[in-house]
């Protein structure tokens, strides 16, 4: 077996939370820089048939402003994701009703320094769906990484 363990840096952008009406999980920018590759993973939970409102994940990306920092954030495209079809920087919608538990994996090959995944919530979910976002760095500049 080969190490795939030093060659990853997991960041959890979006902690476990419960979405529900009106909730706007805080959104974490994530620094690229050292790394050659990225991963999205989203996961949720069962979505119930009684929430009609709708969930999405927008995945935006930046460049550096010269002093290290990110500029201004826009939606990903199409060439700069696998796996998805975004639509305006959407990589995931639980649409209205029922949407069963999953996992989605989304390949991030923008070239962008910097990138956020943003969770909306609108209209009606009251019941909440439970959702968490990790970042999967890989391809690192200087391996082995903590």
């Amino acid at each position: 077996m080969k190490d795939l363990y030093s060659h990853l840096k997991l960041i959890q952008a979006v902690a476990p939370v419960k979405v529900l009406d009106a909730t706007t999980p805080t959104t974490l920018e994530i620094d690229l820089a050292g790394y050659n590759s990225a991963v999205i993973e989203i996961s949720h939970g069962a979505k119930g048939g009684g929430d009609t409102g709708t969930i999405d994940v927008t995945l935006t990306h930046a460049d550096d402003d010269g002093t290290g920092a990110s500029g201004a954030y826009a939606n990903v495209a199409a060439a700069d994701v696998l796996g998805v079809t975004p639509s305006s920087g959407v990589i995931l919608n639980l649409a209205t009703g029922a949407v069963a538990a999953a996992i989605t994996k989304v390949g991030y090959i923008g070239g962008k320094r910097f990138i956020k995944a943003a969770v909306t919530e609108s209209n009606s979910n009251a019941t909440g769906t439970i959702m968490s976002i990790t970042i999967i760095k890989g391809h690192p500049l200087d391996a082995p990484v903590a």
